[in-house]
């Protein structure tokens, strides 16, 4: 028996990650057991399989700060943990470019000499290479990414010892950079809990022996999950890192999803008893109880289905990520040129799913949803799993069939044309 698309792509995924191989010096396997959301993962430059010199530089930052016209928040300035007002390293851009946030060269030439970290923001919307590599992580890492780069003067301190909501991966660019790792104090931090409700036991931690005290290099990275508390110093030059932060979908993602939907159990909206205390935890605890029962009742009597939680997740994901770029002038001009010996392929980051419907199969496809005549399912299973196919050797169609098929699917951004 063939296996399904589902589990074609698992089984393809288990084993061939390649922008999430590209940080890590174990199997993509091994990283999923033993330090996905558990414990940190150092992998130096010797070890992996290529350095990071294509995705940035430190040429990258002189181009970005100096050329591409970024406006605050793509860019901020801190010293010594400290964040810059904007007006430290922004300037009206001159005749024709009047407006007043655009990072100016001049003021944070004068800041970084003095010792301010410069932090360029959401390099995975202005930095191409960035781009493309994460377009590739999201679809390996199925959640969330964004990047930042965090470039530091010689010999100085970025920011305090803190933790992060979400996973990092340290990649080390130019220069180098000494990192120390502690022990969460809170495990696993939601997205509203910042280190700052537990700053006295993150300093308190900081100043016990840290689980990793190493010096990044260039072509060195690191992975720490949410909640680990760390710090760093540049050495020597210049220190310049990408730090990937990924935001992952959590198990409390789906409690919330069961909660809500308790909503519609009408004794879960019933009002609170007139005149209760409720300062008094002796006069809750009768209602607290009665509550969670009832609570518990409603979910086992209506549950989340997992297409639903799916469906919910799926919307989500869509709405907080950007699959990879199209290009209108190209595809245009590509439409005028399809035939059978075009090669398409499905669009990176594009969430799918395919399923059959009366005489019409439905495709999701991000935020849209599409019906196709049926006969066009195992076309649509086949580019779902990513790979570069010419329109003529698509199964179940014809020549004719899939050149429409295709022109359709190009033309609404879920297909791009070459590999």
């Amino acid at each position: 028996m063939n296996p399904s698309p589902h589990e074609a792509r698992a089984k393809r995924g288990s084993r061939n990650r390649p922008a999430l191989s590209r940080c890590i010096t174990v199997g993509v396997d091994e990283f999923a057991d033993d330090h996905w959301g558990k414990k940190p993962l150092l992998s130096p430059a010797d070890s992996l399989e290529s350095d990071f010199s294509d995705l940035f530089s430190s040429e990258a930052v002189d181009e970005l700060v100096s050329e591409r016209g970024l406006r605050t928040p793509f860019m901020r300035m801190a010293t010594e943990g400290q964040v810059l007002a904007k007006d430290r390293f922004t300037a009206p851009g001159g005749f024709g470019a009047e407006i007043a946030d655009q990072v100016s060269s001049e003021k944070v030439l004068a800041e970084f000499a003095a010792g301010a970290t410069i932090v360029l923001q959401g390099l995975h919307r202005t930095w191409p290479p960035i781009i493309d590599f994460t377009t590739r992580l999201v679809s390996d890492l199925g959640h969330p990414v964004q990047v930042n780069a965090y470039v530091t003067p010689a010999s100085s301190r970025g920011f305090d010892p803190h933790y992060d909501v979400h996973d990092v991966f340290v990649l080390q660019i130019a220069g180098e950079k000494r990192w120390r790792i502690h022990s969460p104090v809170h495990p696993d931090p939601l997205a509203d809990q910042p280190w700052s409700q537990h700053s006295t036991a993150v300093a308190r931690e900081a100043h016990n022996e840290p689980v990793i005290d190493e010096v990044l290099r260039p072509g060195d990275a690191l992975y720490l999950p949410r909640g680990w508390i760390h710090s760093a110093e540049a050495l020597g030059d210049t220190s310049v890192h990408l730090t990937i932060g990924v935001s992952a979908f959590t198990r409390a993602d789906l409690v919330a999803q069961a909660i809500a939907k308790t909503r519609a159990d009408a004794s879960l909206r019933s009002s609170l008893p007139l005149g209760l205390d409720l300062d008094d935890p002796d006069a809750l605890a009768d209602v607290l109880a009665e509550t969670l029962a009832d609570l518990v009742a409603a979910i086992h009597s209506d549950p989340v289905t997992p297409d639903a939680a799916a469906a919910s997740l799926a919307r989500r994901f869509t709405n907080i990520t950007r699959p990879e770029p199209v290009r209108p002038l190209a595809t245009v001009a590509g439409l005028a040129r399809l035939d059978a010996a075009s090669v398409v392929r499905w669009r990176r980051g594009l969430a799918g799913r395919v399923g059959a419907s009366g005489d019409t199969v439905e495709l999701t496809a991000g935020a849209r949803r599409l019906s196709l005549p049926l006969v066009a399912q195992a076309a649509l299973e086949q580019l779902l799993l990513g790979e570069a196919t010419a329109v003529g050797e698509l199964p179940g169609l014809d020549s004719d069939d899939a050149i429409v098929v295709c022109r359709r699917l190009v033309r609404e951004g879920v297909l791009v044309l070459g590999a």
